[in-house]
């Protein structure tokens, strides 16, 4: 098999998730280049998943159909985004800021694959749960990903626009967590192509400033969370203090943020009165 161009780290990545190969055994061959090593799936299947990625710039996880994300593996395909690793680190500031709560009514706005429905059902078992999204493709992707990995979990699946789905549920939500579309129109023709050209617009388009969604999901946590409940969004690197301002204009509470992995301004924080 001989694979040109490319990058290394994301052949590598390949070679683990889909062929098995981890770190540890590539650094064993390196070292021992007389040792011999199984594959989970053929040599000819690696070189037509990576030529595929080069040629078509399709993202190497929906040519393989999965992505671990923190301790579980998603099925992903190009109805839903990719979950991202910074988003990893918004459960765990989420999770931070319930941890004196018994139970309680959670939200994932924007569900996509289900990848924070997920963790929040796997860390939370005791509380309710729902997870929405305008895609019903994506809802469906999410409802296996669940059913695969958090068969037990008594989360509710619902299909619309943010809040809306949820009206029943208004005033009963202790923690709401989004990672809504936030990049501004104007600059989703600078994206990678593996992004431009592959995942779907209508999770990476936040309107002219980036923030028409996380607009609707600020405004909507007056009528939506509990008293004392929490808001947790993530947003583009540089929307962290027009976001914080709109929490504080509508009366939110212990207004916040905190950084992601690279030390960006990522997730915004607020809690109802």
């Amino acid at each position: 098999m001989i694979l040109e161009g490319g990058n290394k780290v994301d052949f590598d990545w390949l070679l683990d998730v889909s062929a098995g190969v981890s770190w540890s055994k590539l650094q064993s061959i390196i070292l021992n280049p007389e040792n011999l090593i199984s594959l989970e799936i053929s040599t000819e299947e690696l070189e037509v998943i990576w030529e595929s990625h080069l040629k078509d710039q399709i993202p190497l996880q929906y040519l393989i159909s999965k992505c671990p994300w923190r301790d579980f593996e998603l099925e992903v395909s190009a109805e839903a985004l990719i979950p991202r690793q910074e988003t990893e680190f918004l459960i765990d500031v989420a999770l931070k800021k319930v941890e004196d709560f018994n139970t309680g009514r959670w939200a994932d706005l924007g569900t996509g694959s289900g990848a924070i429905a997920i963790s929040l059902a796997k860390s939370l078992p005791d509380w309710s749960g729902h997870a929405l999204d305008i895609s019903n493709e994506a809802l469906d992707l999410a409802k296996r990903n669940l059913k695969s990995i958090v068969p037990d979990a008594n989360v509710r699946f619902s299909s619309g626009d943010w809040w809306e789905p949820l009206k029943r549920w208004w005033g009963s939500f202790d923690l709401v967590v989004s990672n809504p579309p936030y990049i501004p129109s104007d600059l989703i023709e600078e994206l990678e192509p593996v992004v431009r050209y592959h995942e779907p617009r209508l999770a990476l388009d936040g309107g002219l400033d980036g923030m028409n969604a996380s607009r609707k999901i600020i405004n909507g946590a007056s009528h939506g969370l509990a008293k004392g409940g929490w808001l947790i969004l993530e947003h583009h690197y540089d929307q962290s203090e027009k976001i914080t301002n709109i929490m504080k204009n509508i009366g939110m509470e212990e207004v916040s943020f905190e950084k992601d992995l690279s030390g960006i301004k990522r997730y915004a924080c607020c809690r109802k009165k």
